[in-house]
């Protein structure tokens, strides 16, 4: 096993993707340093702080140093940190200009900016995947707006609904996730300059309009404090990631379990060899929904983390700030994976019609019970109601035969509801999917979409 799961040749592209990992490598993490140092010289070059023909000289260094990686390692293990090693090479390439380089700044400064630059075209990338996905679901309960299945609670076959109804939960689930994104995101896109105890006496007056300056050029909120310590920003960031893993779990759970040979309801898309076992020449393994829910499973354990890293000392801490160094990168590759994984998984899901309809009939009509139930409720009473179809339930199961025979014997239930065919009619699963169309209807216009539901009866045979 490789020592990073996230870098290997091997796992890289199950528990990331390519676009993720470009903006959280080393490169890309050197790079934002620099543009921030840069951003602060711009900033500092328009209040008069540093002379302008400085800040163009910075920014002429920035455009053509070549950074020596082997150095800035073996600088940032002694210091410690990585703002000192780049700024040494930075002010070197920039010759007397270099002077004014990094002025008035701390590393944190430096370091929480990147990450929030970071963090911002992560989320970007995050939300555009959402959107992608939230049209396959749009897609998925459209066309089966109308195709019955069992719904089933505590793993039991319950009442009918349909797969329309299920995808349209998913759907919902995903649209909260983007409404969320926007709402977080002027609290996670927020840039750093406060000096080294968060004060600016570093620079003193017009420090504040030097710090909005500054966020003005990378195109980032000016802070209400300095958030030095104050980490809430980042840790509801990754508290967002575990949100939409955990959504995105769940329909992974969901699928895998409809996968099986018991249920065989939907099955992932099919590539040849895909999911495929060493010995066993008929497995056909939900590998997509086995990743999302692997992925959810450590986003949580880091979603864990940064509360806990959010607990630091006085106006620096002393290591719980290094945890996000880890934690952060690493979930928005998971929840970038888990992502890319659910929009192939469900772009392609293959749904077994039949075999939906087969498992809605395995209980010989017991799962519509409380359609009887509540038809008998107005002329028996509901308690006296729940009773006698209770009995015919228990009768059913030790005889093995319909729920609709039973009832047909039992002169209670065939005179409450007005005759045998009466009582057939109450027991056809179709006939009781209650508001599941008009529900899946609402979703996807609250989705921002619209559909013709007469086209939809039409396409789907019912």
């Amino acid at each position: 096993m490789p020592g990073l799961v996230f870098s290997s040749a091997l796992f890289g592209n199950m528990f990331g993707t390519e676009e993720m990992r470009a903006l959280f490598n080393d490169s890309a993490l050197v790079g934002r340093y620099i543009e921030v140092e840069c951003a602060l010289a711009r900033a500092q070059a328009r209040l008069g702080v540093i002379p302008v023909d400085a800040a163009d000289e910075i920014m002429a260094a920035a455009s053509r140093i070549h950074v020596d990686m082997d150095l800035m390692r073996k600088e940032t293990e002694n210091v410690g940190y990585p703002i000192l090693p780049i700024v040494h090479q930075l002010s070197k390439e920039a010759g007397d200009a270099g002077g004014y380089l990094h002025w008035g700044a701390t590393t944190q400064d430096i370091m929480d900016t990147a990450t929030a630059l970071q963090v911002r075209d992560a989320l970007n990338v995050i939300r555009r995947d959402l959107v992608e996905l939230r049209e396959i679901l749009v897609s998925l309960a459209l066309k089966h707006r109308n195709t019955p299945m069992a719904g089933r609670t505590h793993l039991q076959q319950a009442l009918p609904t349909t797969f329309g109804n299920k995808a349209a939960v998913w759907l919902s689930a995903i649209d909260r996730h983007v409404t969320r994104l926007d709402q977080i995101m002027p609290r996670v896109a927020v840039g750093q300059f406060s000096g080294a105890s968060g004060t600016l006496a570093s620079v003193g007056e017009g420090g504040l309009e030097m710090q909005a300056l500054l966020c003005e050029e990378l195109g980032l909120e000016q802070p209400a404090m300095c958030w030095h310590v104050a980490r809430d920003g980042l840790a509801e960031a990754v508290a967002y990631l575990g949100l939409v893993t955990g959504s995105l779990a769940k329909i992974a759970t969901d699928v895998m379990i409809m996968c099986s040979v018991e249920f065989g309801e939907v099955a992932e898309p099919f590539v040849h060899g895909r999911g495929a076992s060493s010995t066993m020449p008929q497995k056909r393994n939900p590998i997509s929904s086995e990743m999302i829910l692997a992925g959810a499973k450590i986003v949580r354990q880091h979603v864990a983390a940064m509360m806990d890293a959010m607990i630091q000392d006085f106006e620096r801490a002393t290591g719980p700030w290094h945890v996000e160094w880890v934690v952060i990168p690493e979930a928005f590759l998971l929840t970038a994976a888990g992502l890319t994984h659910a929009k192939f998984m469900l772009s392609g899901l293959i749904v077994d019609k039949k075999r939906m309809r087969q498992n809605l009939d395995l209980t010989h009509g017991l799962i519509v019970a409380e359609s009887v139930m509540m038809a008998a409720a107005p002329k028996l009473g509901r308690q006296l109601a729940h009773e006698v179809v209770y009995d015919a339930c228990r009768a059913a199961l030790d005889q093995g035969d319909p729920l609709a025979d039973i009832l047909c014997n039992n002169k209670e239930i065939v005179s409450a509801l007005g005759g045998e065919d009466q009582v057939r009619a109450h027991c056809e699963p179709e006939a009781y999917l209650g508001l599941s169309g008009q529900m899946v209807d609402r979703a996807i216009a609250l989705s921002g979409h619209t559909q013709n539901t007469q086209d939809l009866e039409t396409a789907d045979g019912l």
